[in-house]
């Protein structure tokens, strides 16, 4: 099963964007809300080397951003492992 972790915020619109695209497709996720958790907030940070979000992993795939091609390279790639 891919494991999928959206670190997001509230107000992000690409954050909400990554996120209905995921329910849209039927792929369940874990949405960090990095406003409100500060140790998810770092642990994003040392995985990504970035601030912004979203930052969306997939199983040991890191994203910035909700760049659609790139998940759903990685979405493919971790449903053939």
């Amino acid at each position: 099963m891919v494991k999928v972790k959206v670190y997001s915020t509230p107000s992000c619109p690409w954050c909400t964007k990554a996120k209905e695209w995921f329910k849209e497709k039927g792929i369940d996720f874990e949405d960090i809300n990095v406003m409100e958790d500060r140790n998810a907030a770092n642990e994003m940070i040392s995985k990504s080397g970035q601030t912004g979000v979203p930052v969306i992993e997939i199983d040991d795939d890191i994203i910035v951003g909700f760049d659609l091609d790139r998940i759903e390279a990685a979405l493919a790639k971790a449903k053939k492992e």
